[in-house]
């Protein structure tokens, strides 16, 4: 069991507030009604979801869903081959793999949250489609994937497409109750524990000339998640030794890393902590931590939770010029979001927020029309060459509707999925502020049904204001999730400041009887701080829970499309190759912060950026771009003669534009000109 914490009235004034204390978790308990937990001999979850629904988006986040519902999200059937209607999902004639689960798993949330009631017709017709197309033997979806024969004669059940499927069916459960998805499932499972041992989740053997069923293998479990789901939910036991099956047949690793490839990573990383939840195993929880920790360690030498991947990780590849796939970011937070319930640790919320309020923006354009395979936290240019440094040559980098298949549609659950785990229902029937944005969440709550409105510009702003809203008092636990970046977080009920101080990453619970009308108030000061990256030496600017990129102009150029669905690419109008000056203290020379501005509805623009900072810098002539990519860093300190000059800064989730891990200049005895040998040997694309 997680050890528990508790430290009260840290202030030197003495005091002490009793309602107030500062918790490493939520505590466990007696939940509230209506909230599933999970049952014996699963290991007791300090956190649960709330039921999609429960929370509403507000402020810049709810106009990011009304961009996507008039966007490529929202439109995606008019522009994708795979949503048409001889796919297999809807009874075609044409394969039904990950393409539409992708898409409806995103979809189904964003059409239940913005209401939009087109696309809650167009995502309900696929959902009873899919629930309609089970077989008499309990299978479902595609037939075309039950059995396929590779040309060496082998014959593969291809269960990977179901365990994205199952994450819509169980949103549309939350939503509206529906009693079929539970007997769907159930009659599904059955199904799998009556596969033979060589049909479920095999090895492709050599010669079996179709990569698509062999992804299960490395991700088979994305199914333990719905297997606990219905087991809460009543499921028989059964359900847990299925589970490990499916745990068994995931492949080991390769080699001294767990997997190359992007997005088997950030998927694969956390089953032996999700799976932990069945063996009690301390080991299994350790062994995340370490799959996490040794692949950041290396390849995640760029700010904010992002690694160098452009698809496959490579020897020699770990500058941050190297990209990160649009998909990631939503399958790295659904597993947070996984990892964060079963711990209760509120590091996973600080990893989620710091994906995507600092990346995940840059990978679509500001219309959410269109979106790109990779972003990088060094990449000055956006071109459609397809001629750059990376795993995969072609296009990657210039922003389409019509390609990236699979981040076409995947890109769909991100904002969404965001929304509905903002809050969390703790497992001592109270509530847990556990990500910050602008919402309104409405749950049940120990003793009775409470509404909270949030009101904040986070992450532009360090103030939120929470008021509860509810018809007669209710005495239950607040948890406000302080972020690891936070020193001095203040809260104050009523007006009247709390005497605790809680440390980073810790919880501050509130257990006291709300009054309707109840406020608080919470303050989050905002420093700017300075990330030294040890492989070169490179610095990073960040201001509370954003990280900042030299402001590069902008020339937008359309590259192929239709007038309807534009492609776009980007390129540079003014400079990006600068170094950054340090003052004595080691700080950015000269650094203040140069404007602040009204939170627009869309503020992940250069134009609308609500912060920008200026400090002083001077440019690397001989930092020029090598097949269209930034060239890697060299090792800090660069020598060189350009004059200072104050350059403007701005979020990186502002920028599409990108340049935030930046060289430290000076004209010290031990500063090198730029023209050395790098601090990395550029691979071979392929390699």
């Amino acid at each position: 069991m997680h050890k528990q914490v508790l430290k009260e009235g840290r202030r030197s004034t003495g005091k002490t507030d009793r309602a107030a204390t500062c918790l490493d978790t939520p505590a466990l308990g007696v939940p509230a009604a209506g909230h599933v937990f999970n049952r014996p001999p699963l290991a007791a979850n300090r956190m649960a979801k709330l039921p999609l629904g429960c929370v509403q988006p507000g402020g810049w986040l709810n106009h990011q869903l009304s961009l996507m519902t008039a966007g490529m999200t929202g439109r995606l059937t008019e522009i994708s081959p795979f949503l048409q209607r001889d796919s297999g999902w809807l009874g075609g004639a044409n394969n039904g793999w990950e393409e539409a689960a992708y898409w409806l798993r995103g979809a189904y949330s964003l059409a239940r949250l913005t209401g939009d009631a087109r696309l809650q017709g167009e995502t309900q017709r696929w959902v009873d489609a899919v629930i309609g197309s089970q077989d008499a033997d309990g299978y479902f979806g595609a037939t075309a994937h039950k059995a396929v024969i590779g040309k060496n004669g082998q014959i593969v059940c291809d269960l990977w497409p179901h365990m994205v499927m199952l994450d819509a069916l169980t949103r549309h459960h939350e939503a509206t109750g529906d009693r079929r998805v539970p007997r769907l499932m159930a009659r599904f499972f059955a199904f799998c524990r009556r596969l033979p041992d060589d049909r479920f989740v095999p090895v492709c053997r050599e010669g079996y000339g179709d990569w698509h069923p062999s992804v299960q293998a490395a991700r088979a479990g994305d199914m333990l998640p719905h297997l606990h789901w219905l087991y809460n939910r009543g499921g028989s036991a059964r359900l847990l030794a299925l589970g490990t099956r499916f745990f068994e047949r995931i492949l080991p690793p390769s080699d001294e890393w767990l997997d190359r490839h992007v997005i088997h990573f950030t998927q694969r990383f956390g089953y032996p902590g999700i799976y932990a939840a069945q063996s009690g195993a301390a080991w299994h929880r350790a062994q995340t931590d370490y799959w996490y920790a040794q692949h950041m360690a290396t390849w995640g030498q760029q700010p904010r939770g992002i690694f160098g991947a452009d698809e496959q990780v490579r020897s020699g590849c770990v500058d941050p010029r190297q990209g990160f796939e649009t998909c990631g970011f939503g399958e790295f937070a659904r597993t947070f979001y996984l990892l964060g319930r079963l711990s209760g640790q509120s590091i996973y919320a600080d990893r989620v927020e710091d994906l995507l309020f600092n990346h995940f923006p840059a990978s679509q354009t500001p219309d959410l029309k269109a979106l790109h395979y990779l972003t990088a936290a060094n990449q000055p240019q956006q071109d459609a060459s397809g001629q750059h440094e990376y795993y995969n040559k072609g296009r990657q980098l210039d922003y389409s509707p019509h390609t990236y298949r699979c981040c076409q549609h995947n890109v769909a659950m991100t904002w969404p999925w965001f929304v509905e785990n903002l809050w969390q229902a703790s497992a001592d029937g109270g509530l847990v502020a556990w990500m910050y944005a602008a919402s309104t969440v409405e749950t049940r709550v120990r003793g009775g049904l409470v509404r909270i409105r949030e009101s904040t510009d986070y992450p532009f702003s360090g103030t939120v204001a929470l008021e509860v809203e509810s018809r007669h008092a209710l005495d239950f636990p607040l948890y406000l999730r302080v972020p690891r970046w936070c020193e001095g977080f203040r809260a104050a009920i009523n007006g009247r400041e709390l005497a605790v101080e809680p440390r980073p990453g810790e919880f501050l619970r509130l257990a006291r009887q709300w009054q309707p009308g109840d406020t608080v108030i919470l303050s989050m000061p905002m420093r700017t701080a300075l990330t030294v990256w040890p492989r070169t030496g490179s610095v990073t600017v960040d201001r509370g829970p954003l990280s900042y990129s030299v402001a590069i102009g902008e020339q937008w150029r359309r590259c192929g499309g239709t007038d309807a669905w534009p492609e776009w690419e980007v390129l540079p109008t003014t400079p990006w190759n600068y170094g950054l000056c340090l003052d004595s203290a080691g700080m950015p020379a000269g650094l203040k912060v140069a404007s602040e501005r009204a939170v627009a509805a869309q503020p992940w623009t250069p134009e609308a950026a609500p912060i920008t900072l200026s400090m002083r810098a001077r440019r690397i002539p001989d930092w020029t771009l090598v097949n269209q990519t930034a060239d890697v860093l060299r090792e800090s300190p660069i020598r060189t003669d350009a004059p200072a000059e104050r350059i403007t800064m701005i979020p990186l989730g502002c920028a599409r534009l990108r340049m935030s891990c930046l060289p430290v200049v000076a004209r010290s005895a031990d500063a090198r000109p730029w023209n050395r040998a790098p601090a990395q040997s550029p691979a071979s694309p392929g390699q």
